[in-house]
């Protein structure tokens, strides 16, 4: 099933980060700037939350989602903070890049 917005998109790749699934990764990502592999996580890496903060559609077929995911690893938290874009084609939203703050 595809995701109906850019945030369901979003929402759906943290839970395949998470989860180690690096072909969903891949295949959501946009050909353009897709990386070729992809590592999974670290044995003591803990994903701990996805805070959606703003979600906005520029037009019908492009949108930006800004997140916070948090995560622990060897005693440290961490948070990434993101602006992501996504692009829609063929009915189907890909990640393309993000801005990290």
């Amino acid at each position: 099933m595809q995701a109906p917005t850019a945030e369901a998109l979003m929402r759906s790749r943290y839970s395949a980060f998470v989860l180690d699934k690096l072909p969903y990764l891949l295949a959501s990502w946009h050909p353009t700037t897709r990386p070729a592999a992809l590592e999974p996580n670290p044995p003591d890496l803990k994903w701990l939350g996805l805070s959606i903060k703003q979600a906005r559609d520029q037009d019908a077929n492009h949108a930006t989602v800004e997140f916070v995911a948090r995560s622990r690893q060897a005693g440290r938290a961490h948070r990434l903070h993101e602006v992501s874009r996504f692009v829609r084609e063929g009915g189907q939203w890909f990640y393309v890049d993000g801005d990290v703050s």
